[in-house]
């Protein structure tokens, strides 16, 4: 990257604070950001760092202070700097082209143009890929699954049998979308595995992060909303339905026939009890235990899950519990002294 910060600009289609004609050569963020690095500043709280960092541009929302520094004025510094980041990291990357002489495609399995295959890839009968398409080595692909077109599917993937998945779909290493779902009929004290014979859809523009696992429906459809971002390790159990441009954050799990409405987010952590709904645009808070349905624009945490106030206010009680247990001994203590000279009086 070697632009000016007049280019960039236009680029973003923000305005310039500053020296136009200073080059650019590279992104970081604004702590780390050294000269000739362009970085962004979003959040109120780091607008001091606006004065202390050595980088050469900052993107930032109007009426930021500039303390000298050359500024890119826009309305959305995160997108702006996502933008750009985006442009790099696409000038780097160099993903695999071609398909392999050891990838292994039945016969019968459907291969879209300009598709890339990396080594040892497995894609079973019946299997489509869509143009332009991306799968790396050592992944499996099922039969009767559809891939879309323009989708990234990095090494050592698994997507099982009669999978769905739509357009520009980026898969990371590690995760199993279409395993079975967790099943069980108990019949005096044995547990008999249920079949689960569903499948998995996965809409358009949605990212997965790495060792992530989708479970297939046990009837009908696990289903992932257009747009969603899934991050690493999250577990998702069989008929979840996750709505559109939904945030699922690491660690979190989702159990069976949950409702994950639109635009809602999963903090890290996070943990969802069965058959429940999580409205549009609700907040599930880190670390939150969801034992009831959470209403839309809601904001929830603790365990059990509650409105956030009030878990606030419930956790401020619980730190002052010691001081609450002395009190409470000492005032047994005066009623027992007081009972006493009654008693004797």
């Amino acid at each position: 990257m070697q632009k000016t910060i007049e280019e960039i600009a236009q680029h973003l289609g923000g305005k310039v604070q500053g020296d136009a004609k200073t080059v650019i050569r590279g992104i970081s963020g604004i702590k780390e950001a050294c000269a000739g690095d362009i970085t962004f500043v979003a959040n109120v709280k780091y607008f001091p760092l606006v004065e202390t960092t050595k980088a050469s541009a900052i993107i930032a929302p109007e009426g930021t202070n500039a303390f000298g520094k050359n500024l890119i004025i826009v309305d959305n510094p995160s997108l702006a700097f996502a933008k750009i980041a985006s442009f790099v990291v696409g000038e780097q990357e160099h993903h695999v082209k071609g398909i392999h002489p050891t990838a292994i495609i039945a016969t019968n399995a459907q291969i879209g143009q300009q598709v890339n295959i990396g080594a040892y890839t497995v894609i079973e009968n019946k299997a489509v890929i869509g143009d332009g398409t991306t799968i790396y080595s050592g992944c499996f692909v099922g039969r009767e699954t559809t891939i879309g077109k323009k989708c990234l599917v990095y090494p050592n993937v698994v997507i099982r049998e009669r999978t769905l998945i739509g357009n520009q779909v980026i898969v990371h290493s590690g995760t199993v979308i279409g395993a079975d779902g967790f099943g069980f009929a108990d019949v005096e004290g044995v547990h008999h595995k249920i079949p689960q014979v569903g499948i998995v859809v996965v809409e358009d523009d949605v990212e997965i992060g790495a060792n992530v696992t989708i479970d297939r429906a046990r009837f009908d459809k696990t289903i992932i909303g257009q747009g969603t971002k899934i991050d690493n390790l999250v577990q998702i159990a069989h008929n979840v339905i996750i709505g559109r441009h939904c945030i699922i954050v690491s660690q979190t799990g989702i159990s069976g026939s949950v409702e994950v409405k639109e635009g809602a987010i999963l903090a890290g952590q996070s943990g969802i009890a069965g058959h429940l709904t999580i409205g549009e645009g609700a907040i599930v808070a880190a670390q939150a235990g969801v034992t009831k349905s959470v209403p839309a624009k809601t904001f929830v945490s603790g365990y059990p899950a509650k409105p956030h106030d009030r878990a606030k206010k419930v956790n401020a009680a619980l730190q002052r519990l010691p001081e609450y247990v002395k009190t409470i001994q000492e005032l047994k203590e005066k009623i027992i002294a007081l009972e006493s000279k009654i008693n004797n009086s």
